[in-house]
């Protein structure tokens, strides 16, 4: 099958008294009734300070030199930022990115530049997570978290290879890579693809622009994260090295067991466009496409929701991304009810084990179609 093109896939029309309006009534009047702003509250604010301390303070150990009295110390604060660094992902950045912090575009604006502290660039992140991912999810060729490495087959829809068999066992080396690979080379491999698509000028920001940008928060990032260290840390060179790759084997080992089993599972929809009127358009509307493809866990965790941000609330937040995410436990509720009342399945694994379980299953299970 060709592959559909970003611009000119369509999906259903939602309809009258569809579900997409139910559920957007519905969680309205859960606001309205309970007189609340669908943004940050006292509960996100203080989590924000908690996320940024978990990372900043280790790190003001390290170039200090106070956490060199002992290689333990050392090797510990590396793995609290590690945490930090993880929470930062799936919180900070993520709600502000997102836009959820305030209907102020503003806040959100300047709270979303701690993706581009820690390495990141938060225009290439928006185009990719909030455009490609939030609106085709696991639609081959459109989402690009299911197709950012051929040594991944993570869609039904991709081809297969042999050495896929193993993708299950392998998968979580790979996993553990995601953010180093992030930090170096993802944004520049972004920057030429988007600007190929025009949606580096749908951002406003031009090829040069975003090349010196994330030139700059690179170079910047290293300076700090490496080079400090290893000038006043006052522990070997060697020591420094594992401590920075520590960090981002565990950062990224966390934020795929949390990513990953919310969408590459057995029961997710994988539907790809069908041709109609010489357009290729998806057959469900977009809530219905959302809801089917993604997977909720954990629901009674509040440790890992807390942590997690509250993605292990995935369908919720597909639905409502202008919904900052520490209501999303109280409104999946409200979402199930709608989904059932409409008879649209709505998947959840009932621990974070069970998703990572099941994750593996699908991984072995693609790799052997």
């Amino acid at each position: 099958m060709k592959k559909p093109t970003l611009e000119r896939v369509r999906f259903a029309a939602k309809g009258d008294n569809s579900f997409h309006e139910a559920v957007l009534r519905n969680v309205k009047e859960y606001f309205d009734s309970k007189k609340m702003s669908p943004f940050a509250n006292s509960e996100m604010w203080i989590k924000t300070a908690s996320m940024l301390m978990m990372y900043f303070v280790p790190y003001a150990l390290i170039v200090s030199g106070l956490a060199s009295v002992s290689i333990w110390l050392f090797l510990g604060c590396w793995l609290i930022m590690a945490l930090g660094m993880s929470g930062i992902g799936t919180s900070v950045m993520h709600d502000a990115n997102h836009g959820t912090y305030s209907a102020n575009p503003k806040i959100n604006n300047t709270i979303s530049r701690i993706l581009d502290m820690i390495g990141g660039y938060r225009v290439t992140w928006r185009i990719q997570h909030n455009l490609l991912h939030h609106t085709y999810t696991n639609v081959a060729g459109l989402d690009e978290d299911i197709g950012s490495t051929k040594l991944l087959r993570l869609s039904p829809q991709l081809p297969v290879a042999w050495f896929h068999r193993y993708q299950y066992l392998y998968a979580w080396l790979l996993y553990g890579m995601m953010t180093l690979f992030w930090m170096t080379v993802k944004d520049y491999k972004a920057v030429f693809r988007y600007n190929q698509h025009q949606l580096l000028s749908n951002q406003k920001v031009t090829l040069m622009q975003a090349l010196r940008r994330v030139t700059f928060y690179k170079l910047f990032y290293y300076a700090y994260i490496l080079v400090l260290p290893l000038l006043f840390s006052g522990m070997p060179w060697w020591l420094v090295l594992i401590g920075f790759f520590s960090m981002h084997i565990v950062s990224g080992l966390i934020l795929s067991s949390i990513f990953q089993p919310a969408h590459v599972m057995e029961n997710s929809g994988y539907a790809a466009p069908v041709m109609k009127a010489g357009m290729p358009h998806m057959e469900n509307s977009w809530a219905i496409h959302e809801v089917v493809n993604t997977t909720n866990f954990a629901p009674k965790n509040a440790i890992l929701t807390w942590f997690a941000g509250g993605l292990n609330f995935q369908i919720e937040h597909h639905l409502f991304t202008n919904v900052c995410h520490v209501h999303y436990r109280k409104l999946a509720p409200i979402v199930k009810a709608t989904c059932l009342a409409y008879h649209i399945p709505y998947h959840s694994q009932p621990t974070f084990r069970n998703a990572l379980w099941e994750h593996t299953r699908m991984l072995r299970k693609l790799g052997t179609a």
